[in-house]
């Protein structure tokens, strides 16, 4: 897999940066932005809704009873997401990419058109998933790169990013792929299977970040900062830089907000796992709303298999029942992916045999 295969997994159109865009006061949004038919953004707190499962990773590789194990199980089978507190990532590494993260997004316009995605690249500062000129853009900006294998970063991109802020993405990459093969080790041991039936996938394979930059907006409720969708990697770690909520989950028809943990991650399954796991294990459609007076700060970590991997259900899972999935390479699963909108999880059908 090279630099050229990657690019030509999808593109995005370049469209105007939103965080510009406010900086004139808005009496109305304007005509791109606003959402139609979409499901409201508050949820009635007259109904106690449910929390996402809070996993401790220490007690996870430590005790003996298997009780956290359990948990870890539950909440990939029931949610696709959980809070993970204890992970073990250093917090002042975490607290110095926060404050980059920042910084970066409050840079000059001038300044971060040196980072802007190109023609037919998805990479760099900008937005994704815009796939035709009347497509409805997200209210938000983003600065999206692959960081794993190295072999495989932007050339152009890369190595432009300033010190130290390069050299904080470089460390906290590395930290979190191996925190990654420890989750996916535990999974495994869940799902009582071999480490390596996962691990084979993953080990070797693709980490990309995507910064995200959600403005406020006077008229929260027209807008969307993520629309709804499933990821279509194997493992979403993300991290959220500053106190504002806007995560939703959608939970027995419901959408459930997500209330970030002070030094927790929010991990969820993809889409790709999901197939792995032969539907054991679940994505989840998930949506990031807007603020009426704060802009939100997050930044999602992705892990994927090599592109040229062949996606589908682990062998031993199949033994006990159906393969509810057909194969593909990983790389034509992506190249799918990124070449429509995000709609909810209508993008794993594909792979699904049908009548199951």
């Amino acid at each position: 897999m090279d630099l050229e295969s990657v690019k030509k997994l999808g593109a995005s159109l370049t469209v105007p940066s939103v965080q510009e865009l406010i900086k004139k006061p808005i009496t109305k949004v304007p005509e791109r932005y606003i959402q139609q038919n979409q499901e409201p953004h508050v949820v009635s707190s007259i109904i106690s809704l449910p929390q996402v499962p809070v996993i401790d990773l220490n007690k996870l590789l430590t005790e003996e009873d298997g009780t956290e194990l359990e948990k870890l199980d539950h909440a990939c089978k029931e949610w696709g997401f959980f809070q993970l507190i204890n992970h073990g990532v250093d917090s002042s590494l975490v607290e110095n990419l926060k404050k980059l993260v920042e910084d970066f997004f409050n840079l000059p316009a001038e300044e971060k058109k040196v980072f802007a995605q190109k023609a037919g690249d998805m990479e760099g500062f900008g937005q994704m998933f815009v796939v035709s000129d009347e497509h409805k853009l997200e209210w938000a900006d983003l600065f999206y790169l692959i960081t794993l294998p190295t072999y495989i970063r932007n050339p152009h991109l890369f190595p432009n990013i300033p010190q130290p802020f390069r050299e904080n993405i470089e460390k906290y990459s590395s930290e979190l792929k191996k925190l990654s093969v420890t989750l996916f080790e535990l999974m495994a041991k869940a799902l009582n299977i071999q480490a390596n039936e996962l691990l084979e996938f993953v080990e070797d394979g693709t980490q990309a970040m995507r910064m995200n930059y959600y403005p406020p907006c006077p008229y929260p409720e027209q807008v969307i900062g993520l629309n709804p969708h499933s990821d279509a990697g194997c493992l979403t770690i993300l991290l959220q830089v500053n106190e504002i909520e806007g995560l939703q989950i959608k939970k027995d028809g419901m959408w459930v907000p997500i209330k970030p943990l002070p030094n927790a991650f929010i991990i969820n399954i993809g889409d790709i796992l999901e197939i792995m796991t032969n539907g054991i294990y679940r994505s989840i459609e998930h949506r990031a709303t807007i603020n009426s007076e704060k802009e939100r700060i997050s930044i999602a970590t992705f892990h994927s298999p090599r592109m040229d991997k062949i996606i589908g259900p682990a062998s031993s899972l199949i033994r006990k029942s159906s393969a509810m999935f057909n194969n593909m390479t990983c790389e034509d699963y992506f190249k799918g992916y990124f070449s429509r909108q995000l709609e909810g999880k209508s993008y794993i059908d594909v792979m699904r045999i049908q009548n199951k």
